[in-house]
């Protein structure tokens, strides 16, 4: 019997060499707790990484993106448009808040939120009062995979109906939109720092923005939004969503070795289309003529216009130990959300019958590449 093969990974956390000098400080200092010179410290290094004005570091983006609107005053009854094409801790965080999702459409490029549908939905809202009595609170993009959303086009028809704009950059840490940091382009941003992502705190996010009165708020609410008093007192609901000084300082090391991830997922991702150039298969193209930048979180592509079979690929990779997963459910088709309204066309629910995510770690190796690669093409012969 042949040796059980080692497992790869979709996406595995990558250590550089100073986590473990920030936990140990923390250990030493005795600062274990939802506080200290770690989370001080991973606030102001993510503030200047990303050229934001003020940072809260919390206990995951789902929680960022719950705060960002709690800070927006969404109530029950309002609305938030949010991308369907997405990672369910989008859509719950508007669940969280008693408002209600309304999912749009993806574009075909970027396979992120379509404006078109979006402009489509914020019309057909806001037309009929008596039908849709609630208000819209935000428009919340997801920068998938890495891959920024139009954010001009989007930032535009926020500017023309006045609605916040709450970025969901919990994928894409790093990248940048004409030069500016995904997560800083709108009124908040939140990021994840989960085990899987780019740079990990193994669990934990951040809610940022220039407005320094939400993210103080933030803060506030994320520790129980306890009042300024001797004894424990709450004049509003909080909840228990910060990082951890242990935490944080995983954060402070892996930040340091960001760019360096980042550089290396691009180069796993351009392994693969150089495979792939002549096979038939697409993938999330760069935008505005190249001034787009990916992190390249994960290499996603679209198997729609070649014969292979997406499912059978990625059984057979299983078989083999590689981690290959299918492209996000959308939202609107998820039994949870069967209820809530959706704009747009069909881009979002081909890319989930067609596309797959193949491992992307920057930790992975020539031999992992080469076991890939043979598992690929075994795979292709097979089927064809």
């Amino acid at each position: 019997m042949s040796p059980t093969k080692e497992k790869i990974w979709l996406s595995s956390p990558h250590m550089g060499h100073r986590e473990l000098e920030y936990v140990k400080e923390a250990f030493a200092t005795n600062w274990i707790a939802p506080l200290g010179p770690n989370v001080n410290g991973f606030e102001a290094e993510l503030q200047e990484y990303n050229n934001i004005g003020h940072a809260a570091a919390l206990s995951s983006g789902t929680a960022a993106l719950h705060l960002a609107l709690i800070i927006l005053d969404t109530q029950p009854g309002d609305y938030v448009l949010c991308q369907s094409f997405t990672f369910c801790g989008s859509a719950n965080a508007i669940h969280y808040t008693g408002a209600q999702p309304v999912f749009i459409d993806s574009e075909p490029h970027s396979w992120n939120l379509d404006p078109n549908a979006l402009e489509e939905a914020i019309q057909t809202i806001r037309n009929d009062s008596e039908k849709f009595p609630g208000t819209i609170r935000a428009i919340m993009p997801v920068h998938l995979y890495g891959m920024p959303a139009a954010m001009d086009d989007i930032l535009a028809i926020s500017k023309k109906y006045g609605i916040p704009v709450v970025e969901d950059a919990a994928e894409s840490l790093g990248a940048t939109y004409k030069g500016i940091k995904t997560g800083t382009l709108g009124d908040l941003g939140a990021y994840s720092f989960n085990g899987n992502k780019i740079i990990t705190t193994s669990g934990g996010g951040a809610l940022v923005s220039n407005n320094s009165n939400w993210i103080e708020k933030a803060r506030f609410l994320a520790t129980q939004a306890r009042d300024p008093a001797p004894h424990y007192q709450h004049t509003e609901i909080g909840y228990n969503y910060r990082l951890s000084n242990v935490l944080a300082g995983i954060g402070r090391g892996q930040l340091e070795v960001l760019d360096e991830r980042i550089q290396q997922r691009k180069r796993v991702f351009e392994t693969y289309t150089n495979w792939f150039l002549n096979w038939g298969l697409e993938w999330q193209a760069q935008t505005e003529n190249e001034k787009t930048m990916s992190n390249r979180w994960l290499s996603a592509f679209d198997l729609g216009r070649s014969t292979w079979s997406p499912d059978h690929i990625r059984h057979a990779l299983e078989k083999e130990q590689i981690e290959c997963r299918p492209l996000w459910k959308p939202m609107h088709l998820q039994p949870v959300f069967a209820d809530c309204m959706y704009f747009g066309g069909n881009v979002a629910e081909r890319l989930f019958e067609n596309g797959l995510c193949f491992p992307s770690g920057s930790n992975l190796t020539g031999e992992d590449m080469g076991r890939i690669e043979r598992a690929i093409k075994q795979s292709i012969n097979e089927s064809s």
